[in-house]
């Protein structure tokens, strides 16, 4: 299914079982749909389910301008409000969790998952080559060298993202909802992989103080990639935290 939001053509899967309650679910950076169905897939007989590729992302189409995270909120909740859908189950990995965090700290929501879901910027020391780039695009005349250079040192999301996507990914990454966070007062469950190196383990204890209402389950040796790796197990903690019985 696709409509027309803030002159962007989103696509998504709704699958209505007129329950009162839907699960929304928000894939990570360069993902699609199809990354949060194994989740969407156990609960299709419980809540309504809708999917979205996020604006820049599967079939859904570019924004015409980098948007930041509000405009992705803002997205969502014109969506949610057009389908009619009045109790929501917000679900976000990575990029997905940073819009739903602002997305709970801004309107109503039920209940609140986060996997993975970075909150603030990560502050690290610039490496040698970054030091060197930032040199190189300061002198005339060698600023062809350094966007060669860039190319080795950025991220791949970042090289491999068109232009406005790129202005997309570093609002994202430079974006603080510290505040935001702290106005979330649903039940909310923060999971995490312990071998996360995307976004490290110490900000779901953050979120964790940041939120009252929160718990946090962590699997050991898993990655960014813990809702999938240990896909039944997470299933079984969701059940518990949406009240799902399965018998």
């Amino acid at each position: 299914m696709k409509k027309i939001i803030n002159k962007t053509e989103i696509n998504y899967t709704f699958n209505d079982i007129k329950s009162d309650t839907t699960l929304v679910l928000l894939h990570g950076w360069g993902q699609n749909i199809a990354m949060m169905e194994p989740i969407g897939n156990f609960y299709k007989d419980y809540f309504n389910i809708l999917i979205l590729d996020l604006p820049g992302f599967g079939e859904s189409a570019e924004p015409d301008f980098a948007w930041g995270l509000d405009n992705y909120v803002e997205m969502l909740k014109e969506l949610i409000d057009d389908l009619n859908l009045k109790k929501i189950i917000l679900i976000g990995h990575s990029f997905g969790g940073r819009v739903a965090l602002l997305y709970a700290g801004t309107y109503k929501v039920e209940k609140l998952v986060c996997l993975a879901s970075p909150y603030c910027p990560e502050v690290s020391t610039p490496s040698t080559k970054s030091k060197i780039y930032k040199k190189l695009k300061s002198i005339p005349g060698l600023k062809w060298l350094a966007n060669i250079m860039r190319k080795s040192i950025g991220s791949s999301d970042y090289n491999n993202a068109s232009e406005t996507m790129k202005g997309v990914l570093v609002k994202a990454v430079n974006s603080n909802l510290t505040n935001k966070v702290k106005n979330i007062t649903c039940p909310t469950l923060l999971i995490w992989g312990d071998n996360d190196t995307a976004v490290p383990i110490k900000r779901a204890y953050e979120l964790h103080n940041l939120i009252n209402d929160s718990g946090i389950v962590i699997y050991n040796g898993a990655t960014h990639y813990a809702y999938l790796e240990r896909l039944n197990e997470v299933v079984k903690v969701l059940d518990n935290f949406m009240g799902v019985d399965r018998k």
